[in-house]
């Protein structure tokens, strides 16, 4: 996790009464929503727990009504800076919000128990209001939102339900952080402490917030490495929970999770949080080829001045006209964040291992300096999903279909691994250039 998450949490650090924390009560039926249609990003996760607060405070709708209207008292109603101060929405960006209020009536929920079946939307209305004019500079912004009826029984009357703090959901920086913490957080004082068990299928719509029904979800150790891992580390070091990964195999195959809970037993702290969207640099991120909410989440991860190096790097890379065309921007840009969190200082490549200066005779500069671009390369193509290395290491089998080895085996061979990653590095940046050489002397080679 980005050291700028733990510095906020040390910096700022506040023991709270539990009254101090914001408190409300969600129906078990809503923690891991089954969503058919539409997506929960981070904001509308945050968002829907605001207005659910909000409403259990107010008990009734049509209070505080900023205009004298039969349907004002049919909303509930509270000044918009605390619907963006409870949601940790920082930005000014007014029109991206509205973007977002109108992408949860979107979002269709299928709610099933023995008795009855409804399908419904999260919210069935949702209303900016400003009584001195809604162009105006002066006067107060008001929010109003309404439940359709199934959701709003749920929300107002839960007749089993979670406590969950509006503090917690603040700190967290992704939506699959969020959702996974919700759910683990009912089970934190379950006598088991351990959640359901599901398939990873399952996991993977109930914690990205994606339609079950949608593209089959990625392969797991990518989900793991993308989506879990990171999650769990936001949850252990941000709130009052921690939580681990269980695994259930079938041979060497993983076919189901569950998580073990155990609830921190230090006090309840609260601390400000940074700003849980920059617009432009999600919007940068996003032309790589990521959804908006994974955009999201990996901003969530990294540090703001490592995302902007990357997003350069990649951007560098794509308009080049004397390299290929770069086929995956995504996965090279997921690449890219890992190397520079990992080195800074690094521009392009990562240090080769030392030669001593007692062996003369080792490897010229070119011949180390071509052998790190490789590695590189290959560590690019290993962020790949299984569709992208089919594309690339077709195209490889395509150019070195006369060649006197065998490519059966992929790159499991070691001889046609060490073709193939430096065929990919010349496919990823070119020929080697004399700044890049001048670059890798600078940083990597030995003083004399």
């Amino acid at each position: 996790m980005a050291t700028r998450k733990s510095k906020a949490r040390s910096d700022a650090l506040t023991t709270l009464e539990s009254g101090d924390l914001k408190q409300f009560r969600k129906t078990n039926e809503a923690i891991g929503l089954r969503v058919v249609e539409g997506n929960l990003s981070l904001l509308s996760r945050k968002v829907f727990n605001v207005m659910m607060y909000h409403a259990q405070e107010m008990k009734e709708p049509g209070l505080n009504a900023p205009i004298n209207t039969p349907a004002a008292k049919k909303y509930f109603w509270i000044p918009l800076s605390d619907l963006a101060r409870d949601a940790a929405y920082d930005s000014k960006d007014v029109q991206y919000l509205k973007r977002q209020l109108e992408d949860m009536q979107n979002i269709k929920l299928l709610m099933e128990n023995e008795r009855q079946w409804t399908s419904e939307r999260l919210v069935s209305s949702v209303t900016l209001v400003n009584p001195e004019g809604f162009n105006k500079h002066s006067g107060q912004v008001w929010f109003g939102f309404a439940f359709p009826p199934e959701v709003h029984e749920q929300v107002m009357a839960p007749s089993t339900y979670t406590r969950l703090s509006i503090v917690y959901q603040s700190s967290l920086k992704s939506g699959s952080a969020l959702a996974l913490y919700e759910i683990c957080r009912r089970y934190a004082t379950n006598p088991s402490k351990l959640t359901f068990i599901q398939s990873y299928e399952h996991w993977y719509g109930v914690i990205t917030g994606n339609p079950i029904s949608a593209e089959a979800p990625p392969v797991y150790k990518y989900f793991k490495r993308d989506t879990i891992k990171p999650a769990i580390a936001e949850i252990n070091a941000l709130t009052d929970i921690n939580i681990e990964l269980v695994e259930h195999k079938n041979g060497r195959r993983v076919e189901k999770l569950q998580f073990r809970v155990e609830q921190n037993k230090q006090p309840q702290l609260e601390f400000p949080a940074p700003p849980v969207i920059d617009v432009e640099l999600i919007g940068r991120i996003m032309k790589f080829g990521f959804s908006q909410t994974d955009a999201s989440d990996l901003a969530a991860q990294y540090q703001d001045d490592v995302i902007r190096a990357a997003i350069s790097r990649v951007e560098i890379r794509a308009e080049s006209t004397s390299m290929s065309p770069l086929g995956t921007p995504a996965g090279y840009f997921r690449w890219t964040l890992q190397d520079i969190a990992r080195n800074p200082s690094s521009l392009l490549l990562s240090a080769p291992k030392t030669i001593s200066k007692k062996n003369p005779a080792g490897p010229s500069v070119m011949e180390k300096f071509l052998a790190a671009r490789a590695q590189d390369a290959l560590a690019v193509y290993k962020e790949l999903d299984e569709k992208e290395h089919k594309q690339i290491f077709d195209a490889f089998k395509a150019q070195n279909l006369n060649k006197s080895i065998k490519l059966d085996k992929g790159i499991e061979s070691a001889m046609v691994r060490s073709l193939f990653s430096t065929w990919y590095a010349k496919e990823l940046w070119g020929e080697p250039t004399a700044q890049a050489l001048a670059q890798f002397i600078e940083q990597f080679q030995p003083a004399a």
